[in-house]
């Protein structure tokens, strides 16, 4: 049996000639102090970076697209704007609104102070004196029946009959002045010597001064187209009657309808000659 020999004193193991067992794992006690002083520096150093990157990611995470103001930027620390959709960011604060204060170029001349001379203003409508309207030609014209070559038309009474002009007054009533239509242009209208004209009213052919409507200019308006009956002659229709002539009845004028069955298509030809007066 191996003989029992007791432990020297580890008060002072080098003079005793002890030395401790570097064999030997150490103890439990030392790793769980050793890992959970490693835990407890590495969670302070998660923490201390947690605590350094909130801030700003709070900031860049609340004000995406925008500028930092003087204050904010005043401790060292930069932040770029996200930009727009445009591609522009839309400058805010204090510095956008010195940025908007600059002077903007004008074109005007007035603005840059050019010295080139303006051209002189066109005249305006009011400024110009315009000349009159010329006046509608007209012509002196007597009307003469076809069928009835010494009888023309001629105002007795207020009304056109068809007569002989004999002596001085009976040709001035069968003279008017032809102008243009009152309601077309293209056509004609009749005046006496008087002043009125020559209107169709009841389908009678009378003088009567203008009224200034619109049913006076159609009545006293009258188309030439050539006669089918006499070469040279016309045939004179109504404007608002479209298809009725003037034709000459028991010797007095009136409109009427014309067509091939119509009797004495001859009563709706006539001449127009030169004044008798």
């Amino acid at each position: 049996m191996p003989d029992n020999k007791s432990r020297p004193s580890q008060e002072q193991p080098w003079e005793n000639g002890w030395a401790p067992d570097t064999s030997r794992a150490p103890g439990t006690r030392r790793l769980w102090l050793a890992g959970g002083l490693a835990v407890a520096t590495i969670v302070a150093c998660v923490t201390a970076i947690a605590l350094n990157d909130k801030p700003v990611d709070d900031k860049s995470e609340a004000r995406q697209g925008q500028t930092l103001s003087d204050e904010e930027t005043e401790g060292g620390l930069i932040s770029f704007a996200t930009p727009s959709a445009s591609g522009s960011p839309t400058p805010t604060g204090k510095k956008s609104t010195a940025a908007s204060a600059s002077p903007k170029t004008s074109s005007s001349p007035e603005a840059q102070g050019s010295s080139t001379p303006h051209a002189p203003a066109a005249p305006s409508a009011s400024s110009t004196t315009k000349p009159p309207a010329p006046k509608p030609a007209a012509t002196r014209r007597s009307v003469r029946s076809v069928n009835y070559p010494d009888r023309y038309w001629q105002v007795s009474g207020g009304l056109v009959k068809l007569d002989q002009a004999d002596g001085s007054e009976s040709r001035a009533d069968s003279t008017f002045t032809v102008v243009k239509g009152l309601a077309d242009s293209s056509c004609s209208t009749f005046v006496t010597a008087d002043g009125t004209y020559l209107r169709h009213r009841d389908f009678v052919l009378r003088a009567e001064r203008d009224d200034g409507s619109a049913l006076f200019k159609q009545d006293a308006t009258f188309c030439a187209v050539p006669s089918s009956y006499s070469s040279g002659a016309v045939m004179l229709e109504s404007v608002n009657y479209p298809g009725r002539f003037l034709r000459h009845k028991n010797f007095a004028l009136r409109l009427d309808t014309y067509g091939y069955g119509s009797n004495h298509r001859e009563d709706f030809s006539f001449n127009l000659v030169d004044g008798l007066a």
